[in-house]
């Protein structure tokens, strides 16, 4: 039986899924499809909402597989916002299958999607991690503003003011990763990494990525994709080597002991941390994983 079909029948079995829209405090519901993105709508939202995130702190969105519960958190909701661009793969069978009335946001309309080649991405090569260039967070937080204010218009003033606020501090940390990364030689700003989820970060940033494997952690990477790595590391003397906080790092472990390369730590890539980690908000994990390239390269 198919995964689809299982959770339709789990929902049966587990009974109805419709619930309030609004919690006992009055906030509205809303549900984000992964942590990052549920850090940003608690920044637009403020205390008008609940926010509960599908694929919480330290969860992999590339993999995940939604249950009853999930889909009663759904129908729930007044809003749910999705990454788009292919991140997740499952929710619109979850959408559907919930019965929710629930708009739905999503939070990259209008950014100018990264193209890769289809055979790392599947059908049109898009690369969906967006959120990896600040700029691009700005656009999430537009839409998110807009999407709060049509289901919930008494709040409208609220959340323009929200994400005015959180537009500026997304500026002021994009100027910040700016001047970090100019600190860095040009010649040392590349770096292999465990998927391919820093795209947009090194297109605005001026960083070189390589990946052992592609946009999708369920991508295995193969042997002659560790070679052609061991290769580039040796041939181009790539300096560092970083972990991903979502990924099995035995990999390039390995790698890194053959070439002498560096490792230079934890980057944070598509989930947040507990609240007693590195990157408990979006703006943290911003931060350290600029703080962890600077101390490797520079």
């Amino acid at each position: 039986m198919r995964a689809a079909s299982l959770l339709a029948l789990a929902l049966v079995l587990a009974g109805p899924t419709g619930g309030p829209a609004r919690s006992q405090e009055g906030r509205l519901r809303v549900v984000a499809s992964f942590s990052i993105l549920g850090d940003i709508m608690r920044n637009v939202g403020g205390d008008r909402v609940e926010v509960k995130s599908l694929v919480g702190p330290g969860g992999d969105a590339h993999v995940y597989s939604p249950g009853p519960a999930d889909a009663k958190t759904l129908a729930a909701a007044r809003l749910i916002a999705v990454n788009g661009l292919g991140f997740e793969g499952w929710i619109d069978r979850l959408i559907e299958v919930s019965a929710t009335g629930a708009a739905v946001v999503v939070a990259s309309a209008g950014v100018t999607p990264r193209r890769v080649g289809a055979a790392i991405h599947g059908p049109g090569g898009i690369d969906p991690h967006a959120w990896q260039a600040v700029g691009n967070v700005e656009i999430y937080t537009d839409n998110i503003r807009d999407a709060l204010a049509r289901v919930d218009p008494s709040g409208r003033a609220v959340y323009e003011a929200n994400a005015q606020a959180y537009r500026q501090r997304l500026a002021r940390l994009d100027e910040e990763v700016r001047r970090a990364i100019a600190s860095i030689p040009p010649a040392r700003r590349r770096v292999i990494t465990t998927h391919d989820a820093f795209g947009y970060f090194g297109a605005d940033y001026g960083v070189a990525f390589i990946a052992q494997q592609g946009m999708s952690t369920q991508t295995e990477a193969s042997a002659g994709d560790v070679a052609h790595i061991i290769r580039l590391i040796r041939d181009e003397k790539i300096p560092a080597i970083f972990f991903e906080n979502i990924t099995d790092p035995r990999l390039l472990k390995r790698i890194a002991a053959e070439t002498g390369a560096r490792v230079g730590g934890t980057l944070y890539s598509d989930a947040l941390t507990g609240p007693d980690g590195a990157a408990p908000t979006y703006i943290d994990l911003m931060r350290h994983n600029v703080g962890e390239m600077v101390a490797a390269l520079k």
